[in-house]
């Protein structure tokens, strides 16, 4: 058994070198410029390998989408903790402007994910309920679409932010007026 144990254990690390390693040239260079051709290259396998742990770009994709929506739900967690929903708004858009090609992989680009059913993955549901947490005080019944508007309003602003369509001086008098929408 001890052989296995430990063939599993490189598996697993050559899948999280792959993950890493397609992370690291996203954000360097885009997610355009992340093929199998040179992802391979970088983590010093073959192609074959990067296919026996995934089926194909889509699916890195999705496994660095999953990996950055853990770390934004500890983020908006703590954000939302200390400092309500001015707090989170400012965690969501400082994640996205920190990194760009993750925030991609979670919310614009093709992947496996389904968000919004119950077949999401559970980070998926904490993430969302997050976001819930910080709003539904402000809820006056359906805190689920409040939510939604909420964030639709931070995804557009990260989104625009993120292709300098929007003037950066008036970032935080942004969040403050969403804040406000959603607080009145």
């Amino acid at each position: 058994m001890p052989t296995l144990d430990r063939r599993e254990r490189a598996r697993a690390e050559r899948g999280a070198l792959i993950v890493r390693t397609a992370r690291e040239l996203a954000e360097a260079d885009g997610w355009d410029a992340v093929t199998t051709r040179r992802l391979a290259e970088a983590v010093e396998y073959s192609q074959p390998v990067l296919y026996s742990h995934f089926t194909n770009m889509q699916a890195i994709v999705t496994a660095v989408a999953l990996e950055g929506i853990a770390e934004l739900t500890v983020e908006l967690r703590s954000a939302r903790e200390a400092d309500g929903l001015r707090g989170l708004a400012e965690a969501y858009l400082g994640y996205a402007e920190a990194h760009p090609a993750v925030y991609a992989a979670i919310f614009t680009r093709r992947t496996d994910l389904v968000f919004g059913s119950a077949e999401s993955p559970e980070i998926l549901k904490a993430t969302f309920g997050e976001l819930r947490a910080a709003v539904e005080p402000y809820a006056d019944g359906d805190a689920e679409t409040r939510t939604e508007v909420f964030w639709s309003a931070l995804h557009g602003q990260a989104t625009l932010n993120q292709d300098r369509r929007l003037r950066p001086a008036q970032r935080s008098d942004r969040i403050a007026q969403l804040v406000r929408l959603v607080t009145a």
